[in-house]
């Protein structure tokens, strides 16, 4: 790994972020140490949980197109065009209220 040290730079000669994250008088001196940082693991990679109802619907056959599944499930409410698709007669047999 490579790493590049500046010795005794004073705070005032830093960028602006750096010296509000210091936040020490401008006259004090520091050493700044720049290294190469390994590349991370995604988050996915590292995402644990003991929680038990995590992923219960993983092998939902209908959920594997997650697009299409919410499609569908808006569908009834919306037209294609993003207008609702209101019912005069909410509750009549035709068309039920609420997800189909």
């Amino acid at each position: 790994m490579n790493a590049i040290v500046f010795e005794h730079v004073p705070v005032a000669e830093l960028p602006l972020a750096w010296r509000e994250k210091l936040a020490r008088s401008l006259h004090v001196k520091v050493t700044v140490r720049i290294e190469e940082e390994e590349p991370s693991t995604s988050a996915a990679q590292n995402f644990v949980t003991d929680d038990p109802a995590f992923g219960i619907w993983r092998d939902r056959q209908d959920m594997n197109d997650v697009q299409a599944y919410v499609r569908r499930l808006r569908e009834p409410r919306f037209t294609r065009d993003g207008s609702r698709n209101d019912d005069p007669t909410p509750g009549s047999p035709d068309k039920p209220v609420g997800l189909s």
